[in-house]
C-alpha cells in the first residue's frame, strides 16, 4: 500500500510539473518604429492596440506604465508594461489560477506574454 501512495504522488507531482514552466518575461525589448521621431504617446497607443487586439485590458495608469490584464475562463494574468522611447519590458505581476510559484507558472502563460511581445512589436513596425 505504501508503494501505490508513493507512486500516486509521483504521478501528481510529475503532472502538475509538467503543466509549469518558468516565468517569461520582456526585458528592454527595443522600440523599433518606422517613423523618425515617435513620441511617447505613440509608444502607448501602440502598445495598447496591440493589448486589445489580443483581449487584453490595457490601462495606462502613468506616462511609461501600462497595467495589462489577460481574463481567459477561471485564469486571469496581470502584467506590467514599462516603456520609453527606445524600450519596452513585460512582467509578470500578478495572476489567478495559473499555479504561480516564485520561479513557475501554467505553460500556457508563456505563450501569451510572447503572443503580447509579438503583437507590440508589429504595432510599433507600423508606426
Amino acid at each position: 500500500m505504501t508503494a501505490l501512495k508513493f507512486l500516486a504522488i509521483g504521478l501528481v507531482v510529475t503532472v502538475l510539473a509538467a503543466c509549469a514552466a518558468p516565468i517569461y518575461n520582456v526585458d528592454n525589448a527595443p522600440v523599433m518604429t518606422n517613423a523618425p521621431n515617435p513620441t511617447l504617446d505613440d509608444v502607448s497607443k501602440a502598445i495598447q492596440r496591440a493589448g486589445a487586439g489580443l483581449g487584453w485590458q490595457m490601462l495606462q495608469d502613468r506616462p511609461g506604465h501600462i497595467l495589462g490584464t489577460l481574463k481567459l475562463r477561471t485564469h486571469v494574468a496581470v502584467v506590467d508594461i514599462n516603456y520609453d522611447l527606445k524600450a519596452f519590458s513585460i512582467k509578470y505581476k500578478d495572476s489567478t489560477n495559473l499555479n504561480y510559484t516564485s520561479t513557475s507558472i501554467h505553460k500556457n502563460y508563456n505563450g501569451w506574454i510572447q503572443n503580447l511581445e509579438n503583437a507590440i512589436k508589429a504595432q510599433l513596425t507600423s508606426l
